[in-house]
């Protein structure tokens, strides 16, 4: 059982023009938290930041964006000293929610795995512990992505696999997200996935797609697969077709 995961193309309060004003998405992500255990009923939200290298100013957007709405917290890697109580796993297993900020997939990857935190999230979530994330917060919970980790925009088949498939977030946001993710899942360089644009968010549990819901109006979501068979060309692998099939998208209040 993975639990609850919701993904997010793009949107929320990282991409909010006011953070003091609440956002739909982190409307909806408060929403799936059935029994809040912080102080006065609100849930125990907890933003972790790795991918950024823990940047103050989006620490303190979330603190801004989540302010008498939820009781916040902070996982900082890069500063392993101020991790709440100082015990990573009680910590994050005392949450109601754990929300992961955009930046550097593979860095993510990378020292979360150093750290445990791979383990300890799948634990939270089979616990009920609802995981969310935006950009790499959202690719890190599939089993691969598109990600710029490295530069330019390149497959990284190395996700945490909690969820089936690959992801791609800013799907309308960054010009040279949708093509080369098509080339990606056409080659099988990716394995068939969920394309989300900014604003969108999928909504995941127990490893089923439940829906797709979006804070802003004509945004989409796409599940991205390869209609034909490969073709072996002794130098490459070449797609006949890769398809886009649109899912069905509700848009918040």
């Amino acid at each position: 059982m993975t639990g609850t995961i919701l993904t997010m193309g793009g949107g929320g309060f990282s991409m909010a023009d006011d953070r003091s004003v609440p956002a739909p998405l982190d409307d909806f992500l408060l929403s799936l938290v059935e029994s809040p255990r912080g102080a006065g009923g609100l849930p125990r939200v907890c933003f972790v930041g790795t991918a950024s290298g823990d940047a103050a100013s989006y620490v303190d957007g979330f603190t801004t964006a989540f302010a008498g709405r939820a009781e916040t917290s902070v996982l900082p890697l890069f500063y392993y000293d101020q991790i709440p109580g100082g015990d990573l796993r009680a910590h994050v297993l005392a949450q109601d929610v754990v929300y992961v900020g955009g930046g550097s997939t593979a860095n993510l990857l990378a020292l979360w795995r150093l750290h445990g935190l791979d383990e300890v999230l799948r634990e939270a979530a089979a616990a009920g512990t609802v995981l969310a994330g935006i950009s790499a917060g959202m690719n890190c919970w599939y089993e691969g992505s598109v990600t710029d980790s490295y530069g330019p925009l390149a497959a990284l088949p190395d996700g945490l696999g909690l969820l089936p498939g690959s992801a791609c977030p800013h799907y309308d946001g960054e010009a040279e997200r949708r093509p080369t993710y098509l080339d990606l899942v056409g080659t099988g360089a990716l394995p068939t996935g969920y394309a989300a644009d900014d604003g969108v968010a999928l909504l995941w549990r127990d490893g089923e797609l439940v829906e797709a819901v979006s804070e802003r109006e004509g945004a989409g979501a796409y599940r991205v697969h390869r209609a034909g068979d490969a073709l072996d060309t002794g130098d490459a692998v070449e797609s006949l077709e890769v398809a886009e099939s649109p899912l069905e998208v509700r848009l918040l209040p």
